[in-house]
């Protein structure tokens, strides 16, 4: 299979998953603050713009070992609490998710998000933009066995979804563990956003108006 396909080589969605933290929603704001206010109590230096964004995709299972070692699990805990103060006062959708989601519900598409943001906060983020029905299943970071980039939360979001994951299934994300996810399971995946050259979606988008463009160009 190619690195990418053109868009009109791409199979017909009959159901869409997408990712949620810089693909539907803007939270990297809150993201960063919560993790520099992180690293300050721990007497370290805030990180660049350049270093959170290599935290990016990374589930809070996955990368605070790495970052903290043995002390990740309090401070996970710390940056889940920070976290857990702002996120709802401060996340915004992106321009275009609302016209593009009333869309694919408009087309009777199951639609579900996969994210490595923590479950609950996921599910609490939907519920304030009145998304908590929108959607199947909402699929966050500790509900499956693994998080992505492996595929097991896609398949669990599918199972949810009575159907198998296959290049019908279009996964929507915004960086390389969104592609590696999708393509571990098997499914049509498009990267939204010109970042992350190097991660092969089988095809591209610019922003999600130009999403909504070739789905419903598809669906046509």
């Amino acid at each position: 299979m190619s690195a990418e396909k053109e868009g009109a080589s791409l199979a017909k969605p009959e159901a869409v998953l997408f990712d949620w933290d810089g693909t539907l929603v803007d939270s990297h704001p809150v993201l960063a603050a919560a993790m520099n206010h992180t690293l300050e109590f721990y007497g370290r230096a805030p990180w660049t713009y350049e270093e959170w964004q290599a935290w990016l995709g990374l589930s809070a299972r996955d990368a605070f070992p790495k970052e903290f070692g043995d002390d990740w699990e309090d401070a996970q805990k710390i940056y889940l609490d920070a976290y857990g103060k702002l996120h709802l006062e401060k996340i915004q959708l992106l321009e275009g998710a609302t016209e593009l989601i009333t869309m694919l519900v408009n087309e009777s598409l199951p639609l579900a998000v996969v994210s490595n943001k923590t479950g609950h906060y996921l599910r609490a983020e939907a519920a304030h933009f009145g998304w908590d029905y929108t959607f199947v299943t909402l699929v966050g970071s500790g509900d499956s066995r693994a998080d992505k980039p492996a595929a097991d939360p896609i398949h669990d979001a599918m199972r949810s979804m009575n159907l198998q994951p296959g290049e019908t299934t279009w996964f929507i994300g915004d960086n390389e563990v969104d592609v590696a996810c999708g393509r571990a399971a098997g499914c049509t995946t498009i990267l939204v956003g010109e970042s992350y050259l190097d991660s092969y979606p089988h095809h591209r988008v610019s922003n999600l108006i130009a999403l909504r463009n070739l789905i419903l160009k598809k669906l046509n």
